[in-house]
């Protein structure tokens, strides 16, 4: 049976983690010693634990131990061990949790090591701000991505389709994965994903409309007459065989193995541009990074560059400083450069960029010239989502499953995700 993470498991997480304060720090025995906590695939963490390697021969007599786990499980599983005072040394953060985390105490601030242990003065100040949080650094971006559509080229060409371009509009989409679907080259695939549950998605999407996902002060930016509009969309692309059926689309677990893409039955994907090294490393098929498709031919598209994600420190770290000294590390030493690519996005340093850029493979040219040649498809960064949008993710998923097995309508589904969505970011 595949496990599917419930919502019930990240709201006890997030309980616990409002009392994580009463119980007392975990003891470090007089070795320095680092934990790492992230999510990603076994690429991701074979990169990592190689760079932890030339960390520790740099760093006699530091011992660091790394553990990882896929997107879903993650939160959760941080959650419980920031409740219980046995939060790791150095966090793997999202942009979408850092306020939260921060703001409940989680996360150490950074400024005082700004310019000792930590030497990002050649990052994008934009990139910088991303990981502050009222006023004080939580957050160190280990590189620039964006919102895309993971294409696998061969499936299309079996079918006879040509490939999206930056012009493509959503009806101009829907139609290329009817007729990949229809051509029959594969028993059992679709030409899209469904990603009627895909956030980031849905958030491009409202962006071409002029909308957003949160307003600056966290209160949803979207009505329901969106969310009713957005499920139609896929509704009619599931009649038409355009996407995958709903029982192919429960099996994803939103993370790199469990896509449809990857599981052979859809042609494409939505993910974000780092993590094309991911999905080619487990798919013979070669597998390109398009953009997100316009809702018009004059849209401007609903692209930005973001943090891809950030490295914290734990506010119950023994040695804050230590952990300062590893993210400093991993974002700033040209060998860890080159052993990292581009998997977790485009590195913010510009001297890292620049040592880099000869020694990139094929895969880690086209994630660098993807972020890079967005143009006027990409916008302004958005302010960092407020306390709740982890649950208001959630949301958006169990409501287009919802739709998807027909137990609610596209408008009923646009009334019900506002109205949860209203009321967890109302609960801050």
């Amino acid at each position: 049976m595949t496990h599917r993470i419930s919502r019930r498991t990240v709201l006890a997480g997030g309980a616990a983690l409002l009392s994580y304060a009463a119980f007392a720090p975990r003891a470090f025995s007089q070795e320095a010693r680092l934990r790492l906590l992230w999510w990603g695939s076994q690429t991701r963490a074979d990169r990592t634990n190689k760079v932890s390697e030339l960390f520790k021969k740099a760093n006699p007599g530091v011992d660091i131990n790394g553990e990882f786990l896929g997107w879903s499980d993650y939160w959760p599983r941080l959650a419980t061990q920031v409740a219980g005072g046995n939060a790791p040394d150095v966090i793997q953060m999202d942009y979408r949790y850092i306020v939260e985390y921060a703001r409940r105490g989680a996360l150490a601030p950074l400024d005082s090591y700004l310019g000792s242990v930590l030497k990002v003065e050649d990052f994008d100040e934009v990139q910088i701000k991303g990981g502050s949080v009222d006023g004080k650094l939580y957050g160190i971006s280990l590189g620039a991505n964006s919102t895309a559509m993971m294409v696998n080229t061969v499936a299309f060409e079996e079918a006879g389709v040509d490939l999206p371009t930056p012009s493509t509009t959503w009806e101009e989409l829907a139609r290329m994965g009817v007729e990949i679907t229809k051509a029959g080259k594969r028993k059992g695939y679709y030409g899209l994903s469904d990603g009627s549950g895909v956030e980031p998605l849905l958030e491009n999407w409202l962006r071409q409309r002029g909308k957003a996902l949160f307003t600056a002060d966290g209160k949803i930016a979207y009505d329901a007459n969106d969310g009713a509009e957005w499920f139609a969309m896929w509704q009619k692309m599931r009649e038409d065989k355009a996407c995958v059926p709903a029982d192919i689309q429960a099996l994803d677990q939103f993370n790199i193995e469990t896509s449809p893409l990857s599981l052979g039955k859809a042609a494409t994907s939505y993910a974000h541009s780092n993590q094309l090294v991911g999905y080619q490393a487990i798919n013979k098929d070669k597998i390109v990074l398009k953009s997100h498709a316009l809702i018009s031919k004059d849209a401007k598209g609903g692209h930005y560059r973001k943090p891809s994600m950030f490295f914290s420190v734990s506010a119950k770290s023994s040695d804050p400083e230590l952990g300062a000294k590893y993210v400093n590390f991993f974002v700033k030493d040209p060998e860890a450069a080159k052993i990292l690519g581009v998997e977790r996005g485009v590195p913010e340093s510009a001297s890292v960029r620049e040592a880099l850029a000869p020694s990139l493979d094929e895969l880690g040219r086209a994630a660098l010239d993807y972020v890079s040649g967005l143009g006027a498809l990409a916008g302004d960064l958005p302010p960092p989502p407020p306390s709740g949008a982890g649950e208001a993710e959630l949301a958006l998923r169990s409501v287009a499953e919802q739709v998807a097995f027909g137990q609610l309508d596209a408008k009923q589904g646009g009334e019900a995700l506002v109205n949860e969505v209203t009321q967890i970011l109302s609960r801050g």
